[in-house]
């Protein structure tokens, strides 16, 4: 089997679960969101920031899988002529990805409610809500830096 359909995998994986945890965290956030904002409709701006934030990680699961398809050749329309074990090679460095993805997508969902709750009585302390969420990020962005280089460099370009 061409390891590149393989990689696909990884690369599938990375979009699904990273957007799963981003669909699950912003729809959390959005509960909440929704709940101040129908109690005072001015809070929308501040509430609507902390629900977007669990969206990140859907993205960076997009940009692995854009990465991946790149160095794959399915973009470029030339495939490359990887081995299984490169392709499982792959999928290995899209898990990193794929499970914070999903994880820290839910929990940052879970702590945006949090901070939106606190702004809901104290809409001064959004900020410290914000930073408070923004924590959770790191993580995802860790993911990301590990499966980018990792797809990246784990095959050398031809």
């Amino acid at each position: 089997m061409n390891g590149v359909y393989v990689a696909m995998i990884g690369a599938a994986l990375a979009a699904l679960f990273a957007g799963c945890g981003s669909a699950i965290g912003v729809g959390i956030a959005g509960q909440a969101a929704a709940g101040v904002t129908s109690e005072d409709p001015n809070k929308f701006g501040k509430v609507l920031l902390l629900q977007l934030l669990p969206g990140t990680q859907g993205i960076y699961g997009l940009i692995i899988a854009f990465i991946v398809f790149l160095k794959a050749g399915v973009l470029g329309g030339a495939l490359e002529s990887w081995t299984t074990a490169q392709g499982w090679g792959m999928v290995a460095v899209c898990a990193p990805m794929a499970i914070v993805g999903l994880v820290s997508g839910i929990y940052q969902g879970k702590c945006a409610s949090s901070a939106i709750a606190m702004v809901a009585k104290r809409p001064e302390a959004s900020g410290k809500g914000l930073l408070m969420t923004v924590m959770v990020e790191t993580y995802a962005l860790l993911a990301l830096l590990i499966s980018f280089l990792g797809v990246w460099f784990l095959i050398p370009q031809a």
